[in-house]
């Protein structure tokens, strides 16, 4: 059960933290948990725009890179676009994880997250 605790800019980024450093150490359950608790935290009555934009500006700084073609790719689509390419990695995302393939399944949920950073 979700409460007004657990939703707060620290938690998320602590979570968000967690899930890198299992990903990059090859537990991509774990990383894939950790996302899907951000996902359900965000997507709760409990949080606020706020956060929300928090989330997208953390996203950015973990995701930032000098060669970065999402973010190249980005400045050539408009909002809905967006949403839709985000909504179809997580919704591949979960079509991996009811598979069995974890790796497959976190490398689209952050692919996703991509298109989300500002």
């Amino acid at each position: 059960m979700l409460n007004s605790d657990k939703v707060s800019i620290t938690n998320i980024v602590k979570h968000i933290r967690s899930s890198e450093r299992k990903f990059k150490e090859g537990n991509f359950i774990g990383a894939l948990e950790d996302k899907r608790e951000v996902k359900l935290i965000l997507n709760s009555k409990f949080c606020n725009k706020e956060i929300v934009k928090q989330f997208k500006k953390e996203l950015s700084s973990l995701y930032s890179s000098k060669f970065d073609l999402i973010n190249d790719h980005k400045l050539r689509l408009d909002e809905s676009q967006i949403k839709k390419i985000v909504n179809l990695l997580e919704q591949k995302s979960d079509e991996k994880y009811r598979k069995g393939d974890f790796k497959g399944a976190i490398r689209a949920l952050r692919r996703s997250e991509k298109y989300l950073a500002n």
